[in-house]
């Protein structure tokens, strides 16, 4: 046998398996799967639950798709099902996920003085939704900065509440515990020490606890991008077009959405809230479902016409290169402003005197269309193997899976296998991005540019 043949060919395997872990979206695709297969291992193990056995695996492996992916549907009550070694676990991966183990990994690796190469900064780049690599170190590290700060101010204050009613020990604990999971727009919560499933039931009525959270979640909503735009309003006195319709959107949205939950809930589920009780579990049900998870509110009793708007909400998300999910709310804006221009007779879409390329309008379509798809035909699937559940809560579950927030309207309690495997995929997808995992899939193949005869089709 010729040796040199040997050689050749191992470098052609070298060189197909560096081209395959050379594409960024690829790898951030495989490390949320990494990242979810250990979770699953750990919590497999019998010092993960309470009761000292092994957790069946599809259900450790829903949990930690759900943790990783920040969403928040659950399979036990966090606090009464798993052990403080399981909760631990469970925080670690809403931590990373959060963030993305790339970030994390490019952080350390900046810590530890390190000099990034060209490969590390593509990842960085794109794992942050950046839109450019200057300067992506102290972009890192801002970001890991900015989290561990607002996490750590928002378990200081919630503490104020939680230390006296649990003590100095479990209070920090629990206050710790929310702030990561609020500011990650997670969901989980040890609060089933009060009763299973309550979440923040019965916090309506301390604002410290409440407003706390929903700082939280709103920041941890904005973005990346959005955040070095305000750090530095100051010296350059203007905003991207971004960070414009983000903060105008979000406004928007949180405030429109209360005043629908107040309409439609006030004498539903608030009923026995009191008026400030009220305003509070208004503005927080429209924050939560900005990707959040938690509820101060029964989901499965909202009246139809609320669980269709908290959908609506849960579809459109937070902003790209946020710990939230959903097709994002610049996605949203893109289409609107779209359909606005259509109306108008204008051949371009405009916002805030800025053009929009036509990429970026063709990929929000896509990501709205695939999104839109994913969430339709999982409810069909799920809809013929749970027919006891309405159709609506099924929509309303699929979705939240899908836009990675979390609530439920108890369609997961009543899920077989199947149907917990498919909210489990549509919570990996909804995570790394329809388009982004198809995407990581054909990333390198060749695809040599034609250029075709155009055709004329009419529309409309």
């Amino acid at each position: 046998m010729n040796p040199e043949i040997i050689i050749k060919g191992s470098r052609g395997e070298n060189r197909k398996k560096r081209s395959f872990f050379s594409q960024p979206l690829r790898v951030i695709c495989l490390s949320f799967a990494l990242v979810i297969l250990v979770g699953t291992i750990l919590l497999c193990l019998p010092i993960s639950s309470k009761s000292r056995e092994v957790t069946p695996l599809v259900n450790s492996l829903f949990t930690a798709t759900s943790a990783t992916c920040v969403t928040g549907l659950i399979t036990y009550d966090t606090f009464t099902h798993w052990s403080r070694f399981g909760q631990i676990v469970i925080i670690l991966l809403i931590q990373v996920g959060g963030l993305g183990l790339v970030t994390f990994s490019t952080f350390f690796t900046v810590i530890a003085g390190k000099k990034l190469g060209l490969r590390e900064m593509q990842l960085a780049q794109e794992s942050i939704n950046f839109g450019s690599m200057a300067n992506i170190n102290k972009m890192l590290m801002g970001i890991v900065g900015t989290v561990l700060a607002c996490e750590g101010i928002g378990a200081l204050l919630m503490s104020t509440a939680f230390i006296p009613r649990y003590g100095v020990g479990e209070g920090i604990y629990i206050s710790c515990f929310l702030a990561v999971s609020a500011f990650c727009n997670a969901g989980f919560d040890v609060l089933g020490r009060e009763s299973e499933y309550i979440s923040l039931c019965n916090y309506n009525g301390v604002p410290i606890v409440m407003y706390t959270i929903m700082a939280l979640i709103v920041v941890g909503g904005l973005g990346f991008v959005v955040w070095k735009d305000i750090a530095s309003y100051k010296s350059s006195k203007k905003l991207t077009l971004q960070s414009r319709v983000v903060l105008s959107m979000t406004a928007l949205l949180i405030l429109s959405g209360a005043l629908f939950f107040w309409a439609y809930e006030w004498n539903n589920t608030m009923s026995g809230l009191s008026f400030g009780e009220k305003i509070t579990a208004g503005f927080f049900q429209s924050v939560t479902c900005r990707t959040a998870g938690f509820n101060s509110i029964d989901q499965a009793t909202l009246n139809p016409i609320s669980k269709g708007i908290s959908t609506m909400l849960m579809f459109i998300g937070a902003a790209p290169g946020s710990t939230g999910g959903g097709v994002k709310i610049t996605t949203f804006s893109v289409l609107i402003m779209t359909v606005a221009s259509v109306l108008r007779g204008r051949e371009e879409v405009v916002m805030w005197n800025r053009r929009v390329d036509k990429s970026v309008v063709y990929k929000a379509v896509t990501i709205v269309v695939c999104a839109a798809a994913l969430v339709l035909v999982a409810s069909f699937i799920i809809s013929f193997l749970l027919p006891q559940c309405a159709f609506l809560d099924i929509i309303f579950e699929c979705t939240s899976a899908f836009a990675t927030v979390g609530l439920s309207s108890g369609v997961t309690g009543e899920a077989d296998t199947i149907s917990k495997l498919i909210l489990t995929l549509l919570m990996y997808l909804g995570r790394v991005g329809p388009v982004s995992f198809a995407l990581s899939l054909v990333a390198g193949s060749s695809s040599r540019k034609e250029i075709m005869p155009e055709g004329k089709i009419v529309v409309g």
